[in-house]
């Protein structure tokens, strides 16, 4: 918002301004007619110090230099400009401000020392003087017309705000910085209607823009206008018929209104889109689940669907199809889901649950091995994965290690009798894989008891 030309100015000074004020103000090349000595040459290099001293930001002694030179010559604005900027860096604010106000006072017409001089008042949250100082600036530069609009924000002089975006807006088109600026002030003030009138206003005044009806409808729907949204979504489908975007609204029109067919058309249009980000496309797909699950006639559309996304890499989406394919007992697919959910949630411990369940049931007990003894040293207390580590021994002919890690596991059961019961059931597997029958039958008894408690 604040514009910066520290740069350009330290350039313009030394080609430009210091020439100019030595003409104007004092001769380098004329001899000392007085016993004072040559002022010229020390006002030269005290003001080459205070340069040298602010490069390595050694502010304290920049200043000193620069109240030198003012000693040999005060009229120079440019030396309370730089003092100014000096006492800043110090956070001596009250001296900053004076030496500011003196550069602009001696140049009114500066741009720059007004710039820094607005930018010191914003610092210091001195909306009043910004205002005065930035009123100045516009003078210059129609830009900081901007600028004024956001103090009025900030202020909380909101119709004069939304007044100068109006002819900001009018005479220089729609600007994104604007309209955030234009919306937080619909949001402070709840003026949901201004800001719909607003945009509707924009789409009589360009109707072949998408941009414009694409922001009423999301607008239409915030205020729960969802009719005035469909028949705006439509109507842009009309003007647009190419429109790629307009499909992340319609889809769910279609949907409200049990038009699958049409629901389900631009979902794919969505999901092939290249203009539309990944994000809003794996939302969809996520809705597109959802849908599917109630209405299961739809489901080669949606694994469709799932295949003209390249790349699904949204750990939610893949959670919810992991979970709609586990419901149609499609557990192959559900574990292929859950198990890249996990890749991009390695600390998710719901998903790595299922996923070790489901190796279990796919009878990928090397697999359910290896993932849940490297799960036990993140999570010793969870007996769940001692359970499958157990069962995973048991299916791999290792009756004594899942007795071992069976045993450890019954300790971490806390008011779970059926987890403990399969638990018992086992350990009383493994005993029979070792022969010892008695023992076997120790831990069935005990896992039959359990089960007839529940």
């Amino acid at each position: 918002m604040i514009r910066r030309f520290i740069h350009i100015v330290i350039i313009l000074f030394g080609v430009f301004v210091i020439p100019n004020f030595s003409m104007a103000q004092v001769d380098f090349n004329k001899t000392p007619d007085d016993d004072l000595g040559n002022v010229e040459d020390a006002f030269q290099e005290q003001f080459y110090e205070a340069m040298k001293q602010k490069g390595i930001e050694n502010y304290d002694r920049a200043v000193q230099a620069l109240l030198k030179c003012i000693d040999l010559n005060a009229s120079v604005p440019v030396l309370y400009f730089e003092l100014g900027k000096s006492y800043n860096k110090l956070k001596n604010f009250g001296s900053a401000e004076e030496a500011l106000k003196k550069a602009v006072n001696k140049d009114p017409d500066n741009e720059w020392f007004l710039d820094e001089l607005y930018g010191f008042y914003i610092a210091q949250n001195e909306y009043e003087k910004a205002m005065k100082t930035v009123k100045q600036l516009v003078e210059y530069h129609p830009d900081y017309k901007e600028d004024l609009a956001s103090l009025y924000l900030r202020m909380k002089k909101y119709d004069d705000a939304l007044k100068i975006l109006d002819e900001l807006d009018a005479k220089h088109g729609i600007a994104m910085s604007r309209d955030v600026m234009r919306n937080r002030i619909y949001q402070l003030t709840g003026r949901k209607q201004d800001q719909i009138e607003n945009l509707e206003q924009r789409v009589d005044n360009n109707p072949n823009k998408e941009a414009n009806y694409l922001a009423l409808i999301y607008r239409y729907s915030e205020n729960n206008q969802k009719e005035k949204a469909f028949e705006t979504a439509k109507e842009l489908l009309k003007i647009k018929p190419e429109s790629e975007l307009v499909h992340l609204a319609l889809y769910k029109f279609y949907l409200d209104e049990n038009n699958a067919e049409k629901a389900i058309a631009s979902m794919k249009t969505v999901v092939k889109s290249t203009q539309i980000k990944p994000d809003a496309k794996l939302k969809v797909l996520t809705d597109f689940v959802s849908f599917v699950s109630q209405n299961p006639e739809y489901e080669s559309d949606l694994v469709e669907a799932t295949a003209l996304v390249e790349s699904v890499n949204n750990s939610k989406t893949l959670i919810e199809l992991g979970q709609y394919y586990l419901a149609n007992n499609n557990k192959a697919a559900a574990l292929q889901n859950f198990e890249s959910a996990l890749k991009l949630e390695p600390n998710n411990f719901s998903v790595l649950k299922k996923v070790l369940l489901l190796y279990l049931d796919e009878n990928k007990f090397d697999l359910a091995n290896i993932k849940s003894t490297q799960a036990l040293n993140n999570y010793p207390s969870q007996p769940i994965l001692y359970l499958v580590n157990g069962v995973s021994f048991n299916a791999l002919n290792k009756p004594q290690n899942a007795i071992d890690t069976l045993e450890i596991g019954l300790d971490y059961i806390i008011d779970d009798t059926k987890m403990e019961a399969d638990f018992y059931t086992q350990i009383s597997k493994a005993y029979t894989l070792l022969n010892n029958t008695t023992k076997a039958k120790t831990f069935s008894d005990k896992a039959k008891q359990l089960q007839n408690t529940n």
